[in-house]
């Protein structure tokens, strides 16, 4: 059983070059060239490839493989965007030897890449499951065309990587669900609110409170859920969200056979109703900032508004909400906070306020790039004496000016976000009035009966 990746490696190609030259000059000048180096120097660390035994280059020498990369790209005049490709094959825990991983990885490799692209293959050993690393040329040596990994070739790479499996006699994983992203699987790994781990909390909780899939649809609906239990699988969503999830991908045991079986643990008459806790009764100030359903400027109140209601207001409250509308996003406090920060610093309230700031950093980030340019032309004029000052001078500009891009992001997360925070105000309260509205019915239909 075999698991594939590949990513792309960032840089620009002069400052890649200077690199090569002297690493000591350009560390600080270009970090984000940092990643290609740990790259090469990670695939082809002795300890892993049993002292470089399992290193194979292929259209390349192993020696000289990013320096003949650089000069292609630089025959072919493409220096920009993604210098390179790199990528894994990850193989099942004592399944195969080292030499088989490598033969199998380099016959990938030449299969995908090879007729076109300079590669570096590299078996590792230093973990429990051995791995081949791919590095290889963004730019083809045969005709200067650049690689476009796209879902066709994410496809032909697991279809090939599976039938050299199959060849070897290897175990393949048959029917492959798509992986979470990296900072969901993080997020999950670590405990943390994500919208799967939340749909396992609550459909666990609608099997163990409801007697029949009717009370457990209805259970899900309450919290805010949309349920799809026809067919051979069930699936749920929330409004904000285009796809169904299936509730055999969020736990393989839940199938609607299994979940029949073990329905209503605890569950006494039909099924318990679902809880869905509020906030504690929120300030006048505050409610009277935000109407639900009604767009609004005034982003900072906003925003004042639904840290309430997710319990981050006021502080020091045992107030944890329940809705799946919020939950998710409790892992997201800390962005939050700091936009939060951000606008009551600067004095941003409205969106016009959020404007004349960009427009502002906008300007003073124009002025700084041309301000390190005319420094950039003035070191290469300078004498040696006097270039240590301007290189100073001009890293204290490009400080400032990483400090504005990151005031930029900010700024412009925040326009997305309130967005987002509107969307998800107007669902909870919607799901709210449409919870109070069937209770007063049921209520009522009760007293309509008992006066019969």
């Amino acid at each position: 059983m075999a698991t594939t990746s590949l990513w792309h490696i960032e840089g620009r190609l002069k400052d890649l070059i200077d690199y090569v030259e002297n690493p000591e000059k350009t560390k600080a000048k270009a970090p984000e060239l940092q990643d290609l180096y740990n790259v090469f120097s990670y695939v082809q660390r002795p300890e892993a490839t049993q002292e470089g035994e399992y290193i194979t280059a292929i259209n390349c020498l192993k020696e000289t493989a990013l320096r003949q990369m650089i000069l292609t790209k630089k025959h072919y005049g493409k220096t920009d965007c993604y210098i390179a490709w790199h990528g894994y094959q990850s193989f099942k825990p004592e399944e195969v030897t080292p030499q088989l991983a490598h033969e199998i990885g380099v016959k990938l490799a030449k299969e995908m890449w090879g007729d076109r692209f300079e590669i570096i293959v590299t078996t590792h050993l230093d973990k429990e499951h051995l791995h081949c690393h791919f590095c290889f040329n963004s730019v083809s040596f045969r005709d200067g065309g650049k690689y476009n990994y796209s879902k066709a070739e994410r496809k032909r790479l697991r279809e090939a990587s599976d039938r050299l499996c199959r060849e070897y006699g290897l175990s393949v994983i048959e029917k492959p669900c798509k992986a979470p992203s990296r900072p969901v699987w993080l997020d999950e790994k670590s405990g943390k609110p994500t919208r799967y781990n939340v749909y396992r909390a609550d459909v666990r909780e609608a099997i163990d409170f409801s007697r029949t899939p009717y009370y457990m649809e209805d259970y899900l609906r309450r919290k805010g859920y949309i349920t799809d239990f026809t067919g051979k699988h069930w699936k749920i969503r929330l409004p904000q969200y285009e796809h169904f999830t299936r509730m055999d991908t969020l736990d393989e045991r839940w199938t609607p056979e299994n979940i029949r079986r073990s329905m209503g643990r605890y569950a006494t008459f039909g099924n318990r109703r679902a809880y869905i806790s509020y906030p504690p009764q929120m300030p006048q100030e505050l409610s009277d900032w935000f109407r639900p359903f009604h767009k609004t400027s005034h982003i900072y109140k906003q925003y004042l508004h639904y840290c309430y209601l997710l319990g981050y207001l006021p502080k020091h409250t045992d107030y944890k909400p329940t809705s799946p509308y919020l939950k998710e996003d409790l892992r997201k406090l800390d962005e939050l906070s700091q936009q939060v920060r951000y606008m009551s610093k600067y004095g941003i309230e409205t969106f016009d306020d959020l404007y004349a700031d960009r427009e502002k950093i906008q300007r003073d980030m124009d002025t700084l790039i041309a301000r390190r340019t005319k420094l950039q032309n003035r070191i290469r004029r300078a004498t040696p004496a006097e270039k240590e000052t301007l290189r100073q001078e001009k890293a204290g500009v490009t400080e400032q000016i990483t400090t504005l891009r990151k005031q930029l992001k900010l700024n412009k997360a925040i326009e997305v976000r309130s967005a987002k925070i509107q969307e998800k105000t107007d669902l909870l309260y919607a799901n709210e009035y449409r919870a109070k509205k069937e209770h007063r019915q049921k209520k009522s239909q009760r007293r309509e009966r008992d006066a019969r």
